[in-house]
């Protein structure tokens, strides 16, 4: 899977992209990130990229041309059309199953804005989806360009090495997950759940399943919801 990345502030990702799972999918290939710096899509000799917004009002907007120019660019290098998300607090909320959705495109170009906010027409003309990861504002898109890349390349294969630790994660399933223990068995005086030492492999399952259920029916009680209308559409269909 391919990502280029529209920003402002280039520098951001130099961490991101060589850290971790994220940083092994694109040392392995599994995944591919190039970065294109706005201004240097910028005419004139000071780099400027924003101006005042038409109408009045506080704030500075991204300009349209330096947008449209580098996307121009990335369509030239891009052996198939990619799809083009932006990162507005007024897109469709961030979820597992958009995840999902979008681990289906080879191609995703993410465009970071910055300032007040970005040209209007580029929202019209070159952008397919608009995101958000949570109803508060951010002082750009960076951190978001790199939370929805984190989220689509652990799912990808090969990019976690054991895969099974993706297959039960929180969201995939509905659930929150159980709560996990690791040694000593008993530490400042407390101990791990008798069951987890039992060897007993069936009942720890039910023991895990069981949190897993009441856990989110407490802390989550929308996703609670979710997972039993989807249970009883399964059990229907």
């Amino acid at each position: 899977m391919r990502f280029d990345v529209i920003t402002t502030m280039p520098n951001v990702y130099d961490s991101f992209k060589d850290t971790g799972i994220v940083g092994r999918a694109f040392r392995s290939e599994i995944a591919q990130i190039n970065i294109w710096d706005l201004r240097n899509y910028a005419t004139d000799t000071f780099k400027h990229i924003d101006d005042v917004p038409f109408g009045g009002g506080s704030g500075m907007i991204i300009k349209p041309d330096p947008i449209f120019k580098a996307f121009d660019e990335i369509e030239t290098v891009s052996v198939e059309k990619p799809h083009r998300i932006f990162f507005t607090p007024q897109g469709k909320p961030l979820k597992q199953a958009t995840v999902q959705r979008l681990m289906n495109y080879k191609h995703i170009v993410l465009l970071a804005g910055r300032y007040k906010g970005i040209d209007e027409r580029v929202r019209e003309h070159l952008i397919d989806e608009e995101i958000s990861i949570g109803d508060y504002v951010l002082s750009g898109g960076d951190l978001p360009a790199m939370v929805l890349m984190d989220a689509i390349i652990r799912r990808l294969p090969g990019a976690v090495s054991d895969d099974e630790s993706t297959d039960t994660d929180t969201f995939p399933v509905g659930l929150l997950d159980a709560p996990h223990y690791t040694r000593p068995a008993e530490y400042r005086g407390f101990s791990v759940p008798p069951i987890l030492v039992s060897g007993h492999h069936k009942k720890i399952e039910e023991w895990k399943l069981n949190k897993r259920l009441s856990r989110t029916k407490e802390k989550r009680p929308d996703l609670y919801e979710e997972y039993l209308i989807q249970l009883e559409e399964n059990k229907n269909g």
